[in-house]
């Protein structure tokens, strides 16, 4: 049996982790939530994002944190471009052609970073990455710390986006209905491309978050996209909220899998809950809700 001290640091440090899950899980049911589509991409963007941090940091010596300036907005503009310019045209407005055009634009993502990178697995150093925070008797990982923070606090400014801004009103009335937000005004392709923007800039930010303490190859973002899918499941499709609560209890459920379990069975109980869910409450925790 552990202490209740190493249980209670493995349960802080798995809701911190669960954190950037959410931040991962929240690009991921936003694209849902307007779109109604799984965007097969997300797995490999945040690989290209990953390997955007990496970049930059060995070319510039840009720490991390400070790629997420870099890095937000400029994939924030390519997820609108790709929407705009490459799904929406290609998708001839049916629904099974947007899931095949993600499909294939995972394919050449990922294959065009195993043709620039290899299949090489690659890390950023970084002075604080071993670093730790004392809380009482608790010993907290100090990347850690600081992505749960940055992760809540872009989970909070995503809302208000979308509960204060014009913008955010207009992505709503599009997730409602697309047919009556277009006939009272609404650019439902602009608000289609805005929303896969957004996506792709939390994935960015939660491709900076990781690097300081994860590693990178071409094939990385399949894992965290298997455990978004199923924070996305777990909080209900297309709920902002349930991406954040499934997260937090994800990435606990993950540590303390891994802490009786062992490192490499973890994620045997997050496979778990995916299983429960769908058997007992299909529309997820805030399915109701959304």
């Amino acid at each position: 049996m552990f202490s209740p001290e190493i249980v209670l640091t493995a349960a802080l440090n798995g809701l911190m982790t669960g954190a950037v899950y959410a931040l991962i899980a929240l690009g991921l049911t936003l694209v849902y939530g307007v779109l109604h589509i799984i965007n097969f991409a997300h797995g490999a963007t945040l690989t290209a994002a990953m390997f955007g941090v990496l970049v930059l940091n060995q070319a510039l010596g840009l720490d991390p944190y400070l790629a997420i300036l870099a890095l937000a907005p400029l994939f924030f503009a390519v997820g609108y471009a790709v929407q705009r310019l490459v799904i929406g045209p290609a998708s001839h407005g049916e629904d099974v052609n947007i899931l095949l055009v993600t499909l294939g634009l995972a394919i050449i993502i990922e294959n065009a970073l195993l043709a620039i990178f290899r299949s090489d697995t690659r890390s950023v150093d970084t002075a604080y990455a071993f670093s730790v925070v004392e809380v009482g008797d608790l010993f907290l990982s100090t990347p850690r710390v600081i992505a749960f923070f940055a992760s809540i606090g872009v989970a909070v400014l995503l809302w208000l986006v979308l509960a204060r801004t014009d913008t955010g009103k207009a992505i709503r009335a599009v997730a409602k209905e697309k047919t009556g937000a277009a006939l009272v005004g609404i650019d439902v392709s602009h608000v289609y491309a805005i929303t896969f923007g957004l996506g792709a800039a939390c994935v960015a930010i939660a491709a900076c978050l990781l690097m300081p303490t994860f590693y990178v190859n071409p094939r990385v973002g399949g894992a965290f996209v298997l455990v978004a899918f199923t924070i996305v499941v777990l909080g209900g499709m297309g709920s902002i909220p349930g991406a954040l609560v499934g997260g937090l209890f994800i990435g606990v459920v993950e540590s303390l899998s891994g802490l009786y379990l062992g490192e490499s069975l973890g994620q045997i109980g997050i496979f778990l809950i995916f299983i429960l869910v769908l058997l007992f409450r299909p529309t997820g925790l805030f399915g109701a809700k959304a």
